[in-house]
């Protein structure tokens, strides 16, 4: 790790709820998760993975939002893994931050050199980002992990492992890593990635777009692609491939 900016508040974070249909509906699905995979408990410091884009800052403030509901106390600290290799400005992130009065933390390092050409650039920006977070975690005495995957990720990722590993397997709404010091937690697993965007604009949420030069050639792309054009005949085909991961009839697989 090479440049950490941090800064720390003892006020109470600043965040004013719109009350909109959208807003309200995307805080119950939320609290449904929360609840279903008792993703947060009493006095847990949720650190919540910031890329700076549309999902992440959403998640972060949907979740100070939540906060206000629930009855029992934690902490919410966003934090920022920045490589610098794409050209990304972080500075209106930082300032969202801010204006916040979150404690926060930036980390600003360099992606190490890829050397295995068997790993695809995405997995290796990913597995050194995520490896990064893991010590901030353990740093700051965070237990649970936020990431702001949604459904269309955990489908996607359902139909990449299947297509490409010849296996059932997705991104689970909550996980333990390292027997339990540390829980990965995806409090956007019921929601759809559309109703975020709208939620984006709707809210005037600072965020940045991809500038990874590798993304429309990733299997990801591919994936994305191929579910849009099956929901040309099947408008409910993405949420029936993600009911179907609860809908399991063992006596008619293999």
């Amino acid at each position: 790790m090479e440049h950490l900016v941090t800064f720390s508040s003892k006020k109470t974070p600043k965040i004013i709820k719109l009350g909109t249909k959208l807003e309200n509906f995307l805080l119950k699905k939320i609290g449904k998760a929360i609840y279903d995979y008792k993703m947060i408990e009493p006095g847990d410091r949720v650190l919540v993975a910031v890329s700076g884009g549309k999902d992440s800052v959403s998640l972060l403030r949907l979740l100070l939002l939540k906060k206000k509901q629930i009855p029992f106390d934690f902490d919410i600290i966003p934090v920022c893994v920045d490589f610098g290799n794409f050209g990304q400005n972080l500075d209106i992130l930082e300032q969202y931050f801010k204006s916040l009065q979150l404690e926060y933390y930036i980390e600003r390092t360099h992606l190490p050199e890829k050397k295995d050409k068997k790993l695809s650039y995405c997995f290796w920006c990913s597995w050194n980002r995520r490896k990064i977070l893991f010590k901030l975690a353990e740093k700051y005495n965070c237990r649970k992990i936020a990431f702001a995957h949604h459904l269309d990720d955990i489908v996607e990722t359902f139909l990449m492992n299947l297509f490409y590993y010849g296996e059932i397997s997705t991104m689970p709404p909550k996980i333990s890593m390292f027997q339990g010091k540390i829980f990965i937690i995806r409090p956007m697993v019921y929601i759809k990635e559309k109703a975020i965007l709208d939620y984006a604009k709707e809210a005037n949420i600072p965020y940045t777009t991809s500038t990874c030069p590798f993304f429309d050639n990733s299997r990801r792309k591919y994936i994305e692609g191929l579910i849009s054009e099956l929901e040309k005949k099947c408008p409910y085909v993405k949420l029936n491939i993600f009911r179907s991961m609860k809908r399991i009839q063992y006596e008619y697989l293999v």
